[in-house]
C-alpha cells in the first residue's frame, strides 16, 4: 500500500507540516511500514535558531523515550513558541590533539577538532552520528551540548615537538567548524593556529564562518611562507533555505565576502560546494560558482550530500517538516546516486555517488569550474619550514 502524501501549505507554514508529519507517521504505523516504532520517535518540532527538529537516540542507546498523548500533543502545540535550548559547553581535556587516519578519499592523514558538536546546527552534517558515543543525541544535542578541549594547543605543541613526528599538513574543520559560535569566547582554533604558526608548521582550514576573518593577522604571514589555505564552505545562496539547513552560520552573502577578504589578504582561498543536495541545491551549482569566483576565490570542489547511521533518520524528519513537498523527490534523487540506499560507504563513492545523476552533477560542476576561472591548483603546502619549538611554547609546563 503506497504512503499517500502529506498535506502541507503552499506558503511553507510550519504548524501544518508539523501536523503533516505526525499524520504520516501515525500511517506509518498503521500499516507497518519500514517498521517504524512509536518508542523511536521523539516529537519533532521547529527550535528557533536550531537545524535539526528532533533529539533522535543515538543507535547505541538501549532504552529509548515513549512519550504519552498528552506529552506528545503539546510538544505539537506551538511550534512558534519552543521550550528554551540554551547551548551549554562542558570542558574537556583532551590526552592528544592530532587523529590520524588513512582514508584514500581525503588529501590530509592528520587533523585537529578543537570542540565536539557544532552550534551552527548544519541539519546535513556528516559528524552528527559522532554526538552518539557520548551516550547524546545526533539530533538537537550535537548542536546544543558541546565539548571544548581544553588546552588543546599544548596538546599539540607537545606531539608536534616529539622526536619522531614526521610533519604534514594538519586540516581544522574535517570534523566540526573551527570557527563555531563558541570559538568566539573559547579561541581555541587561534591557539591552535598560534602553535603551527611559531613552528611554521603548515595546515588548512574548511570553515563556513566569518569568523576567520578575525585571524587573519596569523593568517596572512602564514601564507606568505607557503603555510596555509582556506577552503569556506557554501551550500546555497537561498537565505531562506539557508536559514533552515544551516541556522546558525553566516548568511551565504556574507560567506561570500571573507572570501573576496581573505583573497585580498594574499591567503590561497578556495571553496566547498557541500554538500550537493539532489533536488534541492543542485540548481544552485552554476550561480555558486560564479558567485565566489566573482569574489576572488582560486579554486571550487564539491561533495554529495551524506546520510551516515543516524543522519538519515534526522534528514528524512527535516524534510518532511520544512520542504514536504520535495521530500519525495529529494529522497528518490539520493536514491539515484547512492545505488537505491540512503547512503553509500564505500571509498571513492561516499563524496562523489554513482550513476546517471551523478555524473551529470559531476559534468556540470566541472563545466561550470571551468567556465568561471576556477581551475587554480592552490599552492602545495611548504614543509621544509617546520622547526621545533619546545623552549617558546612552554612544552614542559605543568597542565
Amino acid at each position: 500500500m503506497p504512503l499517500r502524501d502529506p498535506k502541507y501549505d503552499p506558503n511553507n507554514d510550519k504548524r501544518r507540516n508539523i501536523a503533516a508529519l505526525k499524520e504520516r507517521l501515525a500511517e506509518r504505523q498503521r500499516i507497518g511500514e519500514v517498521g517504524v516504532r512509536r518508542t523511536e520517535i521523539l516529537a519533532p518540532m521547529i527550535h528557533k535558531g536550531r537545524g535539526a527538529v528532533s533529539r533522535r537516540a543515538g543507535r547505541f542507546e538501549t532504552e529509548r523515550i515513549d512519550h504519552d498523548e498528552e506529552t506528545h500533543e503539546a510538544a505539537f502545540a506551538d511550534p512558534d513558541i519552543p521550550p528554551g535550548l540554551e547551548t551549554t559547553v562542558t570542558v574537556e581535556t583532551p590526552r592528544r590533539a592530532l587523529s590520524f587516519h588513512n582514508s584514500p578519499d581525503l588529501p590530509f592523514d592528520r587533523s585537529v577538532n578543537p570542540y565536539r558538536g557544532c552550534e551552527h546546527g548544519c541539519v546535513y552534517c556528516y559528524a552528527r552520528p559522532s554526538h552518539s558515543y557520548m551516550g547524546l543525541s545526533p539530533g538537537l544535542d550535537f548542536e546544543s551540548r558541546l565539548f571544548a578541549k581544553k588546552d588543546i594547543a599544548g596538546c599539540l605543541a607537545k606531539e608536534i615537538n616529539a622526536p619522531n613526528y614526521q610533519v604534514a599538513p594538519i586540516a581544522l574543520g574535517s570534523n566540526t567548524d573551527p570557527y563555531q559560535p563558541i570559538e568566539r569566547q573559547w579561541r581555541l582554533t587561534r591557539s591552535i593556529l598560534e602553535t603551527l604558526s611559531a613552528a611554521n608548521h603548515p595546515c588548512s582550514i574548511v570553515t563556513k564562518s566569518t569568523l576567520v576573518r578575525r585571524d587573519i593577522d596569523i593568517l596572512a604571514p602564514m601564507a606568505k611562507k607557503g603555510l596555509v589555505c582556506v577552503f569556506i564552505s557554501l551550500a546555497t545562496l537561498d537565505d531562506c533555505l539557508a536559514r533552515h539547513m544551516d541556522p546558525r552560520a553566516p548568511a551565504p552573502a556574507q560567506r561570500a565576502k571573507v572570501v573576496a577578504e581573505l583573497a585580498q589578504a594574499g591567503i590561497p582561498t578556495g571553496v566547498m560546494v557541500a554538500p550537493i543536495i539532489p533536488g534541492l541545491t543542485d540548481p544552485e551549482i552554476e550561480s555558486i560558482l560564479r558567485a565566489v569566483a566573482h569574489a576572488g576565490a582560486m579554486t571550487a570542489y564539491y561533495t554529495l550530500l551524506r546520510l551516515p547511521y543516524e543522519l538519515k533518520d534526522l534528514w528524512r524528519e527535516w524534510l518532511d517538516v520544512h520542504y514536504p513537498d520535495r521530500a519525495r523527490k529529494v529522497m528518490s534523487h539520493i536514491h539515484q546516486i547512492r545505488g537505491g540506499r540512503d547512503n553509500d560507504p564505500r571509498f571513492g563513492k561516499r563524496f562523489s555517488g554513482e550513476g546517471v545523476l551523478a555524473d551529470v552533477i559531476r559534468q556540470r560542476f566541472y563545466k561550470a569550474r571551468k567556465r568561471y576561472g576556477l581551475m587554480r591548483a592552490l599552492p602545495a603546502l611548504r614543509r621544509d619550514l617546520f622547526c621545533r619549538t619546545m623552549g617558546q611554547i612552554g612544552l614542559f609546563d605543568a597542565p
